[in-house]
């Protein structure tokens, strides 16, 4: 490849199916990140360009596209993936090949491989900091509501664990329903819950449906002051898709808030509004993405190349002032330092952020150091 050759990588968003809405969050900002880096001159002078495909939301066809960047486009790094499923259907396409995975999204934990770079949450940046606030603020009898794959079920095993460290603590109900369900099966639901009459409602419900579970809350006639939904993944993107002050009052746990004041995501979100519109909201899907971007493109700088065996040294370690503040990648485990937040979604859709961590909080994906009231992971309170 001569010197002046684009640098190419593999998209994967998907514009159609039930987790679209979210992926094509993550695709503005990869697209956002690709747009400065070119606009600054590229990569040592080459255009860095993605090579975008639309899995439609189906692990399959991520598996297949993932395949086809590698061995008929010639990538080296795929950006993607939104659900484990996703994620794990690519994992052995990237492993065969020897190519790197960048999956931008906070998950449930648990895994790790030498060609994937986990961006997102680990359970210790959020679900700690959640199940803590939660228990704290309204107590430990919880009622857990998700969709049906991988990423609910461990979220919840794990929060169970949290909650039941309490003397109080108790999981009251337990259900699942498909990316697919229907608002009807949401009202059920709510139903059961109003029944049994829980502190708190844990949500990991995703995709096109979260919007079905808070609308089916606020027409129930229930006081998010008194039982809310905590949530590990309801963004601001979601809250757009409602019915405006639909999720007022409700909590989510995540690194990353729109309203974050720092110099950086000020800047950020302007270019974001700029190229997207005013309405268009930045997220936690959006932020990974558009910091994973920047920093590929420095280490490819770096190395003076994409291929993973030059670029994972200057990857590993690296760090970068994104939009949250100051993330590193652990080199021993390839998930990000971050910063977790507490949010509490205001009238208008956005959050006012109630307590966040000064430091970088280190990744512990198998939750090996971590429980209630460790506050490796303390999060400072902010007066609201």
């Amino acid at each position: 490849m001569a010197l002046s050759d684009p640098v190419r990588v593999g998209l994967l968003c998907s514009a159609s199916g039930s987790t679209a809405l979210l992926e094509q969050s993550q695709w503005r900002g990869a697209s956002l990140a690709i747009e400065e880096i070119n606009a600054r001159g590229g990569i040592d002078g080459r255009e860095l360009v993605a090579i975008h495909y639309d899995p439609c939301s189906d692990p399959a066809v991520f598996r297949e596209l993932a395949e086809r960047l590698i061995v008929h486009d010639g990538v080296n790094v795929i950006f993607g993936g939104y659900t484990s499923t996703s994620r794990k259907a690519m994992l052995p396409v990237v492993e065969k090949h020897n190519r790197l995975l960048v999956y931008s999204q906070q998950y449930e934990g648990f895994e790790y491989s030498d060609n994937i770079i986990y961006s997102g949450a680990s359970p210790n940046q959020n679900g700690v900091q959640l199940a803590d606030f939660m228990a704290e603020t309204f107590g430990a009898r919880v009622y857990f509501v998700g969709s049906s794959y991988v990423y609910p079920y461990e979220c919840n095993r794990t929060m169970q664990e949290l909650l039941l460290q309490h003397p109080e603590g108790a999981i009251v109900g337990e259900r699942y329903l498909p990316l697919d369900a229907t608002r009807e099966q949401f009202t059920q639901i709510i139903a059961d819950i109003k029944r049994k009459a829980p502190d708190w409602i844990f949500c990991t419900v995703i995709g096109a449906t979260v919007p079905y579970l808070y609308d089916a809350y606020a027409h129930a006639d229930l006081d998010p002051a008194k039982l809310p939904i905590g949530s590990l993944n309801t963004s601001e993107t979601e809250i757009h898709a409602m019915q405006r002050g639909i999720a007022a009052g409700h909590y989510t746990a995540a690194p990353y808030f729109q309203s974050i004041d720092t110099d950086e995501n000020h800047r950020a979100v302007r270019h974001h509004q700029a190229r997207f519109g005013a309405d268009m909201p930045a997220d936690m899907n959006w932020e990974a993405a558009y910091y994973q971007m920047h920093m590929f493109a420095e280490a490819c700088a770096r190395a003076g190349s994409d291929e993973i065996a030059a670029i994972m040294p200057q990857l590993l370690g690296s760090e970068f002032a994104a939009p949250q503040g100051r993330v590193r990648i652990d080199p021993v485990n390839h998930h990000m330092a971050l910063y977790p937040r507490i949010g509490r979604v205001r009238p208008d859709g956005q959050f006012n952020i109630l307590r966040e961590s000064k430091f970088a909080v280190v990744p512990d994906p198998y939750m090996t150091r971590q429980t209630l009231g460790d506050w490796v992971t303390k999060l400072s309170t902010r007066d609201y």
